[in-house]
């Protein structure tokens, strides 16, 4: 009789074990073409595989296909890192008719954007933390092709932060203190202005945004306007091409969420409760990505860089029984 209730036991063991796995299944993770989305992923995909016995496949992605394929075709399962202000309306509606469930924020910060100048700058007086420190001390940031008068650095044409910076140059009335609009031409040539003022000690102001290896790798400190945060208006104005009457107001984080399918979370509640809790600080992610890009490294080699060396931050998103599982499959490498 101990034999058969021993033999039962292990059976049902076997049997929800199977469950479990079968409940995941196979299931698609969207890889967006970004790093930090992409190092994202590659965590999703080794702890849904070796925590949850999900079959999980990255494929290719990035934010309007992903998020259209997910609403009409119901795949990918899972999209972790979708900045979702694009398709705000679009993605609350999905969840409305069922369609898409949200899991939580991939970063916990939000994205983030703002005015910047590096952090040595700011030791030296920390006056220049403030855009009035920044204004009276305007002969500090060079112009890069007229020292005679100060640069402010902003987005290269055609991004969309190209219109919020520059309607905010106008509100704060930067022009008055003597500064000229400089456009780097290129997202490479943005970093690269940093990277150049950075490793020269100089003065250094303009527009940038986290998480980003560059943020990782040089410390800046982001201006304040002393305006707080004017919702409605920066919605409605600064990021509009028409902007009559711009004012000064910071800039609000970009909600940035992990957003998955409403069959996925149906049918897989263990997995989807591990989405509802992993989240990254910007400042964390700011220094994956510095790694990543000083080693040159792919978003599977930065997925275990994190694995093995952040366990008191990964370990918290998954219960003790999932990280050993997790822990093993790691030392399996």
């Amino acid at each position: 009789m101990k034999r058969l209730v021993g033999a039962a036991l292990v059976m049902f063991g076997m049997m929800a074990t199977a469950q479990a796995g079968e409940a995941c299944g196979k299931i698609t993770i969207a890889d967006m073409n970004w790093s930090s989305a992409t190092v994202i992923a590659h965590v999703d995909q080794f702890i849904l595989q070796h925590g949850y016995g999900c079959e999980a496949e990255l494929i290719p992605g990035d934010t309007m296909p992903t998020t259209a394929s997910m609403m009409e075709k119901g795949e990918p399962d899972i999209a972790p890192e979708l900045w979702s202000n694009s398709g705000r309306d679009a993605i609350e509606q999905a969840v409305k008719d069922k369609r898409l469930r949200i899991a939580g924020n991939s970063l916990a910060d939000g994205g983030e954007e703002g005015f910047w100048v590096p952090e040595y700058m700011v030791k030296k007086d920390p006056s220049l933390a403030t855009i009035a420190g920044i204004m009276a001390n305007a002969k500090l940031f060079k112009h890069p092709e007229d020292d005679t008068k100060s640069g402010f650095v902003t987005c290269p044409a055609g991004w969309n932060c190209e219109v919020s910076s520059g309607h905010l140059f106008k509100a704060l009335k930067l022009a008055d203190a003597g500064f000229e609009i400089v456009d780097p031409g290129s997202s490479a040539g943005l970093s690269g202005s940093i990277a150049k003022a950075y490793e020269r000690g100089e003065g250094w102001f303009g527009y940038y945004w986290a998480p980003t290896a560059v943020l990782g790798k040089y410390k800046m400190v982001k201006v304040d306007f002393g305006s707080g945060i004017k919702f409605d208006h920066f919605t409605k104005c600064l990021t509009q091409a028409e902007c009559e009457n711009p004012q000064p107001s910071m800039y609000p984080p970009s909600p940035v969420h992990t957003i998955t399918t409403e069959a996925f979370a149906a049918k897989s509640p263990a997995a989807f409760d591990y989405l509802s809790k992993r989240s990254f600080k910007n400042d964390q992610m700011n220094v994956l990505l510095a790694w990543m890009e000083e080693n040159q490294a792919e978003g599977d080699v930065v997925m275990e860089e994190f694995l093995k060396n952040y366990e008191t931050t990964w370990a918290t998103w998954v219960s003790p029984e999932i990280a050993a599982k997790v822990k093993q499959a790691l030392a399996d490498l």
